[in-house]
């Protein structure tokens, strides 16, 4: 027999029958890893992991319950660091992330959780610790030339489509650096928990187990970091800082969207720098297209020419027989790095927006998602319909 193509073996252990259930048919589509499932909760293991060949082991648990907490203790004992551990838990505290942490499991989810989350998340264990090359991750930043130009409404959907995507569905954060007044938790109705202050004035506390506290987490496993509104402060933050958040969130995510604010601080150029995609959102409007022009040659002179933005042009609206503007007006004014249009669907963005939802809940074939998959996923875009977009004129710069 080949060993190379013997699937990985995981055990989980749930008492939860609909869970164990949905986790089984999620692993039944790879013929990578096999799924052994213990219908019994943690406090009632008697040794039925020892011994065992085991890739992986998943343990279904309620962290805030001190009996889990010590059953889990003898199970991480018991197995000597034979195999890694993911704790799948329902809503905890910090407490119990310090303890996830002490008891060094390889991973924590927490319920709801997508199942294909948790395949991602055992696939990633059993390739060890760290990422291998190729494997860093995407950041993808999003920059307003302009106020309500829908900035925060695109980064938020890419997120989505990226968490969702067929061939880059991965871990996917959202991190609104709009630190006084940003909306990207409120268009999803979350709570923001990213204490600022807690960690300002002493940026190297910020590890895994208080960035796993302060970030707000969407039902489909959408995280956000994202600070509490104080619209009465007008603040700076220390570059190490603000350096040293990013790039903790792209150690343990595969996909980074960043929701840029207007201002320009210390630490803009060094953000831009180590973006893969740069988008700048503009509008259908003369004054704003002439700012993205200067925004984009403001850019090129920082940067040296290192970075080429892509323009996304939102409210975009084909105009043939008025005085409007026209699509070869805008590719006239941005050159090479107009990207695409994005279709004017304010009844759409706008209900979205009220109910605090991803645009696709509300209708996932919207002109808005379909146009916005043609810029940020092109080849999977093609690949579903056979044939290139009307906007997608420009191919964009090749991640670094």
């Amino acid at each position: 027999m080949n060993d190379e193509k013997k699937p990985s073996r995981i055990v989980l252990v749930s008492p939860d029958t609909a869970f164990a259930r949905e986790t089984q048919t999620a692993f039944a589509v790879s013929d990578r890893i096999s799924l052994e499932v213990i219908a019994s909760p943690v406090t009632e293991l008697r040794g039925e992991l020892q011994g065992t060949d085991s890739a992986a082991v998943i343990i279904d648990m309620d962290a805030a319950k001190l009996d889990e907490i010590e059953a889990l203790q003898r199970v991480m004992r018991r197995m000597e660091g034979r195999a890694p551990v993911i704790v799948v838990t329902r809503e905890f505290d910090a407490a119990a992330v310090r303890i996830l942490v002490q008891l060094q499991v390889a991973d924590f989810l927490v319920k709801p959780i997508g199942t294909a989350d948790l395949v991602r998340s055992c696939i990633r264990v059993l390739q060890g610790p760290g990422r291998e090359t190729g494997q860093e991750a995407q950041i993808y930043t999003f920059m307003p030339a302009a106020g309500g130009v829908g900035n925060t409404t695109l980064a938020v959907e890419t997120a989505f489509q990226l968490h969702r995507s067929i061939t880059r569905g991965a871990s996917t954060c959202v991190v609104d650096l709009n630190l006084q007044q940003g909306a990207c938790a409120e268009y999803l109705d979350l709570e923001p928990r990213f204490d600022i202050n807690e960690i300002e004035n002493r940026p190297e506390r910020l590890d895994r187990q208080l960035l796993d506290v302060m970030l707000s987490k969407h039902e489909s496993g959408l995280c956000v970091l994202a600070a509490p509104v104080k619209p009465t402060e007008m603040r700076t933050f220390d570059t190490d800082l603000v350096i040293r958040m990013l790039d903790l969130v792209s150690a343990y995510f595969d996909n980074v969207v960043i929701d840029m604010p207007r201002t320009w601080f210390p630490w803009t150029e060094t953000l831009l720098l180590g973006s893969n995609k740069l988008y700048i959102v503009s509008e259908m409007t003369v004054p704003c297209l002439r700012q993205t022009q200067r925004l984009v040659n403001a850019i090129a002179d920082m940067t040296q020419k290192q970075v080429k933005p892509a323009v996304i042009v939102n409210r975009f609206e084909q105009r043939r027989f008025d005085s409007g503007i026209k699509q070869a007006d805008v590719e006239d004014i941005l050159g090479e790095h107009f990207a695409g249009g994005i279709a004017n669907n304010y009844k759409l963005v706008r209900e979205a927006v009220d109910r605090g939802v991803p645009l696709h809940e509300v209708d996932s074939d919207a002109n808005v998602i379909r146009d916005l998959k043609r810029i940020i996923l092109p080849d999977e875009e093609t690949a579903q319909t056979g044939k290139r977009s009307l906007f997608g004129l420009v191919p964009l710069r090749k991640s670094a």
